[in-house]
């Protein structure tokens, strides 16, 4: 037997024999009933079929009380009975249809509970007002059974009402994507609907547009909008051959695009599908849920019986007050808030992550982080901005700082490497205008000597290239540089040593305050690198990281993530996902630090969309206050049933005798839609947590 939750109500199905199913996101989701079906697959029109319930079963109720407890009618139960039966068989016929479809599932569904205890009142009722005869009674319970039903209705209202609160984000991420696109065909331009876009097809963005779908640029530059995906508020250029991501914005000129990625496959789907699937997912804590509530109905129908025929054959109360006790225990037993303890709480959380711009990828991953007290970090693209930076100019022999930098500029224009590269980028931002070398010759593993407009040999690279041995002055100088883990290279001209330029692998902007974050809640912090010995002091030395393992390969990464695991700790690792992949897998929970184009291929549970390590100490800080969250609702839900269970049995009887039961089933079918609404809103406080 493979039992499944449904994800609207939470009660357990068994996949096996339910009929009830539906498919979203290439996943089948299991229903109990046909309402809690409609309610996911047409939600709109289950609330509109639910506010015109609402509509009729109210005034009704009203009415029936008024003739109850205030109008004294001699034809009276006519009426009541007449008014009692609309409520009972069209408001409440969502009840009596989940009893069906729990018959069909062979199981039992909180609808069940529901339609049996109304139904028990309203039949006694009936049975009273039309055989007055047969049935040695008087009273009637017509007020019982429709003002169960119209609370229990304005309890799933509001409960519907939170929930549509709880799922803005992903309504959210949905409303980012663009719904036509201009398809470019030769010279003529055609306007189609996005879900008809090929892979291939050429579209044109105008300014102000959203991109329809992840594309390279063909034609055009302009400033896209990215802060969706990213998290940065300023646009970035985007040029020929450049990537474009669907349901960013197109905010200056006009682009050309070729389409890469449709559908599905598009980074905005892969955010969507992730979010939905953590809010629908289960985590270990709901196994606890969902064994009690396999069993749970049958039980408290069981227990309604015992209770009754108990009081009405030992405890010597009168039939109609047994019938009472049988209702109030199936109302007030009613499992909504067991069920949608855990489902609330991760809707909520997830939805706050993907507005944090965290991504997680099941409740599992959500529980792991609330657990976790060692946290293994790579440096470079963690850490680290994943690429050199020029940090220090040293000017020797009377240069100054801009002619060090120009000559090295100039010896680097032409060169490929990353740290020539990081060279010119720095004489840009200085507007130094670095002119291309005459001359060039690149000396593998030594570095560069050039020649400029003027015939001066320029020389930049290591010492080697300058035969091994430094002036006392450089060599002084180079050696402080290395010692905080920069790359020092030596320009000269003319033979000549004129300065040092050291460059390095920086810290992100954030990567300080999330090291300190994750100390301050207790973390143990491991700084686990491919880089060596003295640049991963260095990183660890300025961070505050004591525990530090350099030249480690992606295995050695994961043996110590398993050394770590034999010593009962729960660790994560955070990773850039792709070289660390199998350290990331191995961890109990694996972070990976990404951008919003890669997000669906990355290894890990949680996924850091803004490349921001201090996303993080969020997503761990989340994890834990999401798992209080459930906690809580579990708590409410498992005691407000232990409570109330044995006082609708009877217990309240010897205190307050029979006459309890005048009020205790209406207050019944109160509690049980306040503990539903109680759980889902103590889940939304999750939302407000800056």
């Amino acid at each position: 037997m493979r039992m499944a939750n449904d994800p609207v109500c939470g009660m357990y199905v068994d996949e096996e024999t339910s009929n009830l199913t539906s498919e979203k996101d290439n996943r089948r989701y299991y229903f109990c009933s046909t309402t809690c079906k409609l309610q996911f697959d047409k939600p709109e029109l289950e609330m509109r079929t639910l506010k015109r319930a609402l509509a009729i079963s109210w005034p009704l109720t009203l009415a029936v009380a008024v003739l109850t407890y205030a109008l004294k009618l001699s034809y009276g139960n006519y009426v009541m009975l007449v008014l009692a039966s609309i409520v009972q068989f069209y408001a409440g016929e969502r009840f009596y249809a989940g009893i069906i479809d729990a018959v069909k599932n062979r199981s039992a569904n909180m609808d069940t509970l529901i339609a049996i205890g109304t139904t028990a009142a309203w039949a006694y009722s009936a049975a009273v007002t039309l055989m007055p005869g047969i049935v040695p009674a008087s009273s009637v319970y017509f007020d019982t059974s429709t003002i169960i039903i119209a609370l229990i209705l304005t309890g799933t209202y509001m409960q519907r009402l939170a929930e549509e609160k709880a799922s803005t984000a992903i309504s959210a991420l949905v409303a980012l994507q663009p719904k036509t696109a201009h398809v470019v065909k030769v010279n003529r331009i055609t306007d189609i609907r996005i879900e008809l876009v090929k892979k291939g097809d050429v579209l044109l963005v105008k300014p102000g547009e959203k991109i329809p779908t992840d594309s390279t640029v063909l034609y055009g530059e302009s400033s896209v909008d990215e802060s969706m995906i990213t998290g940065e508020s300023m646009p970035v250029t985007k040029r020929r051959g450049d990537g474009v991501t669907g349901g960013t914005i197109n905010v200056t000129g006009s682009l050309r695009i070729k389409a890469a990625r449709v559908g599905e496959d598009t980074a905005l789907e892969q955010i969507i599908k992730i979010v939905r699937d953590a809010a629908s997912s289960k985590v270990p804590i709901q196994k606890l849920a969902d064994r009690v509530s396999s069993y749970f109905v049958p039980a408290v129908v069981l227990i309604g019986l015992a209770a009754a025929l108990a009081w009405y054959f030992v405890g010597g109360v009168g039939f109609g007050i047994a019938m009472l006790i049988f209702v109030s225990v199936l109302i007030i037993a009613c499992p909504c808030a067991l069920g949608i303890a855990t489902p609330a709480a991760l809707l909520v959380s997830s939805g706050k992550a993907a507005r944090e711009g965290i991504l997680v990828k099941s409740g599992e991953s959500l529980q792991m982080a609330s657990k976790v007290n060692v946290i293994v970090l790579d440096k470079t693209g963690t850490l680290t901005k994943g690429k050199p930076e020029v940090t220090d100019i040293v000017p020797l022999s009377d240069y100054s700082d801009r002619q060090v930098l120009e000559f090295a500029a100039i010896a680097e224009k032409n060169s490929e490497h990353i740290l020539g590269k990081a060279i010119v980028e720095k004489s840009h931002r200085e507007r130094i205008n670095a002119e291309f070398p005459k001359e060039f010759e690149y000396r593998q593993g030594f570095g560069i000597t050039a020649f400029d407009k003027d015939g001066k040999k320029i020389t930049i690279g290591n010492r080697e290239l300058f035969g091994g041995t430094l002036p006392k002055g450089p060599e002084g100088h180079l050696r402080k540089l290395e010692s905080g883990g920069k790359t020092t290279l030596v320009v000269g001209v003319d033979d000549k040593i004129v300065g040092l330029v050291a460059l390095a692998d920086v810290l992100k902007e954030d990567s300080k305050k999330a090291i300190g974050a994750l100390q301050g809640s207790g973390k143990e912090i491991w700084l686990v690198t491919g880089d060596n010995e003295r640049v991963a002091n260095a990183v660890a030395r300025q961070l505050g990281i004591k525990n530090v393992v350099a030249r480690a390969k992606p295995e050695q990464k994961m043996e110590k993530i398993i050394e770590l695991q034999k010593s009962g700790n729960i660790v994560a690792m955070v990773g850039d996902g792709v070289n660390d992949a199998p350290a990331l897998t191995k961890a109990d929970l694996g972070i990976a630090i990404g951008t919003g184009t890669d997000v669906a291929v990355q290894a890990g549970g949680i996924i850091l969309i803004r490349n921001s390590i201090y996303d993080a100490y969020i997503a761990l800080e989340l994890g834990r206050r999401t798992m209080s969250k459930i906690r809580q609702n579990l708590f409410w839900a498992f005691g407000y049933n232990a409570i109330l269970i044995p006082i609708a049995a009877g217990a309240l009887i010897p205190v307050f005798t029979v006459s309890v039961y005048n009020v205790l089933p209406l207050l019944a079918a109160f509690a049980m839609a306040f503990s539903s609404v109680t759980v889902v809103s103590n889940s939304l406080l999750l939302g407000k947590w800056n």
